[in-house]
């Protein structure tokens, strides 16, 4: 008898540990929104998503070859991680360059000069439909 109790409770913690897992929903690939500034509909995650030209390796190089990091921030010790969004429109173009989370001393204003300087990016599909899509990016700033 302690041996079906024991069995029981095994097989109703894998039921319930399996209708957890699988039955979450995965985030669908065409979630928008509309822009505030335009209300054309902006993505957040799509099929295919943009891409840096050269990609990911070429997307960091390009950071740190454009990034100075700032003499007041260096001077002053001050490290972190910038978040910046911006929207690739459906040409490549990058639009809508804004602060989520700075650190200050020059660093947020250096992320925002590099990145309305980067060259276009591979738009963003939907549908087989290139889309704008917005795009959260942290940005180191390490003095080691």
């Amino acid at each position: 008898m302690k041996k079906q109790i024991l069995l029981l409770a095994i097989l109703t913690a894998l039921i319930i540990k399996s209708s957890f897992i699988y039955g979450q929903e995965l985030p669908k690939a065409n979630q928008k929104q509309a822009d505030t500034n335009t209300g054309k509909e902006v993505f957040t995650i799509v099929e295919v998503q943009p891409e840096f030209p050269g990609g990911e390796k070429a997307r960091q190089k390009y950071l740190a070859n454009n990034i100075q990091y700032p003499a007041i921030a260096q001077k002053n010790n001050i490290e972190g991680i910038v978040y910046v969004s911006f929207i690739i429109e459906t040409d490549g173009t990058l639009t809508d360059i804004k602060i989520i989370k700075g650190i200050g001393a020059g660093c947020d204003e250096e992320v925002v000069r590099v990145i309305k300087n980067m060259p276009k990016w591979k738009p963003g599909k939907q549908n087989g439909k290139t889309v704008r899509v917005k795009i959260n990016m942290p940005v180191k700033f390490s003095l080691r």
